[in-house]
């Protein structure tokens, strides 16, 4: 028994759990006594506070591992990251936008009921304006900024404190770059651990909801995760592909090349699963080794198309489901703050989780949506991570072709032996 007991993997933890909070919300509302439901509340709310706990650290670190740790690498390759950054930059634009327009005109936390906040629970109060974030920015402490969960000040502070590391030389820049790569790691784990718990808090959150507001909120999810697999069709479409058309990217091969991979970072949700074959398959049909070393680790700090389009359409559906308004400024800033603390997160498990929760803090916005979000996570974790391993493929061959390296004997020889 003990045995098949931990056959069952978390994702399946989570769906039974749901399942259990479903049945139990329904049993409490039959019997007229919805209240038993809302006694759960105590355990989602403990689930929150946890994953709270680990936004400074690990967004402090992965970010100024992403840049300073690069550092090095950035001035010798010279003209190579300048074209990678901005081609990743573009397209993690795109593809945030892509995402709200997505959630805007479908609307899926539109008719969620959440639960009411508990008596002397904090307030959401007015979103910020756009010079409200400018001057919220600069933390007088990181200390400070750290213990409120500030994420805008505390992605200032890492960012400034990155780009003086990196022209560091010596001791000093290695004891400090280590020391965060250390940090980045323990709290990948400490993440994981906090994610054990995760079908319990998950498991009352829908029970409160759902005795609260019924089976509803079912409906609102499954809207979710189509508005989401839809958002990024249409990435691929008007965004991965005619990149791919202007680079004269040869997309039979490429297609074939990346399916193994692909699959591989469905299956597992795991970026870094997939990394070592799609690496070996992106040099296999002709992009330089030299070319493929960089872009690809760099790209999974600056390139989470699938991520980045998540976030936007899973933070724009919490302000749905809370009922709160927000005008296209104050939207296009959380976009910007979204987009920045994003870097780096590649491989973490349910990182995205620990960036929307942070930004929805930071904005004033309830919390309570993103555990309901978190009940279907993984069937959105298959797809985003999908794209992102096949966008950071894509850009390594554009980014060989545009430094005019890419062997178009080699790829055509790939072909070949593939279709054989």
């Amino acid at each position: 028994m003990w045995t098949f007991l931990r056959r069952i993997s978390l994702t399946q933890w989570i769906l039974i759990a749901m399942v259990l909070g479903i049945l139990f919300a329904l049993w409490a509302r039959s019997v007229g006594h919805a209240e038993y439901a809302e006694n759960l509340r105590p355990i989602s709310t403990t689930f929150l506070r946890m994953i709270k706990s680990i936004i400074a650290p690990i967004i402090f670190a992965t970010l100024v591992v992403g840049i300073a740790g690069h550092g090095d690498d950035m001035k010798r390759v010279g003209r190579l990251a300048f074209k990678s950054i901005l081609y990743f930059e573009i397209v993690t634009t795109l593809a945030l936008f892509i995402g709200l327009l997505a959630v805007n005109f479908v609307q899926p936390g539109v008719g969620v009921v959440l639960p009411p906040r508990p008596e002397g629970a904090p307030v959401a109060g007015e979103p910020p304006t756009f010079a409200s974030v400018l001057e919220h920015t600069v933390p007088q402490s990181f200390f400070e900024a750290a213990a409120r969960n500030e994420v805008l000040q505390i992605v200032f502070f890492a960012v400034i404190f990155a780009i003086a590391l990196s022209q560091v030389r010596g001791r000093a820049k290695e004891t400090m770059v280590a020391f965060c790569e250390a940090l980045a790691e323990v709290m990948f784990k400490f993440t994981g651990i906090i994610m054990k718990f995760a079908p319990i808090g998950i498991g009352a959150a829908i029970a409160v909801t759902v005795g609260h507001s019924g089976l509803q909120v079912l409906e609102n999810l499954a809207k979710l995760i189509l508005t989401l697999y839809g958002a990024l069709v249409v990435l691929g479409l008007v965004v991965l592909l005619p990149a791919a058309r202007l680079a004269r990217v040869p997309l039979r091969t490429f297609l074939r090349a990346v399916k193994e991979p692909a699959l591989i970072a469905f299956s597992t949700t795991s970026s870094d699963a997939a990394l070592p074959k799609a690496m070996e398959r992106m040099e296999a049909i002709g992009v330089p080794r030299r070319i493929v070393s960089f872009v690809m680790p760099t790209g999974y700090s600056f390139n989470l198309d699938g991520t980045t389009l998540y976030l936007a359409v899973a933070s724009i559906f919490s302000a749905q489901a809370a009922g709160i308004h927000l005008s296209l400024g104050q939207q296009l800033v959380m976009m910007l703050t979204l987009m920045l603390t994003s870097k780096g997160v590649a491989g973490v498990p349910r990182a995205a989780l620990v960036v929307l929760i942070g930004t929805l803090a930071s904005f004033n916005l309830p919390l309570e949506a993103v555990v309901l979000i978190l009940g279907v996570d993984e069937i959105m974790d298959m797809a985003r991570t999908t794209v992102n391993l096949v966008g950071n493929c894509l850009a390594t061959v554009i980014m060989a072709r545009w430094e005019g390296e890419f062997d178009d004997a080699k790829a055509e020889a790939f072909g070949q032996e593939v279709s054989v």
